[in-house]
């Protein structure tokens, strides 16, 4: 079982993350927005984005807070709805993690480098 010192990271790094996710989504549906006011096409997006590096590191700091937000929040819905066993479910919230890190920052190097 968890200690309460663990437990309290996690509630952390949880909420941090997601004050990181609320700035980011706010930023991304306004760049959204401004994107479709303005008539934009995705090669104009494209063209504007690439080899940005404040693009690519507000998407990569987008990605990282969704990879440590999304499966601490999953891992206490699979220990407390689901009845997971502790080491099954913390395995299972890594690999999560990983998955999301991995194909976010593909993206994001996608984009920037084309």
């Amino acid at each position: 079982m968890s200690t309460p010192s663990a437990q309290a990271k996690l509630w952390y790094l949880q909420r941090m993350s997601a004050m990181v996710l609320a700035l980011c989504v706010v930023a991304h549906l306004a760049t959204i927005v401004y994107a479709s006011r303005g008539g934009l096409t995705a090669a104009d997006i494209l063209g504007r984005t690439r080899g940005s590096v404040a693009f690519a590191g507000f998407y990569a700091l987008f990605v990282v807070a969704c990879a440590v937000h999304v499966p601490i929040g999953l891992r206490a819905i699979a220990l407390e709805w689901l009845g997971w066993r502790e080491p099954v479910t913390n395995a299972t919230a890594i690999g999560i993690a990983v998955v999301i890190a991995f194909l976010g920052l593909r993206a994001v190097v996608a984009v920037f480098a084309g």
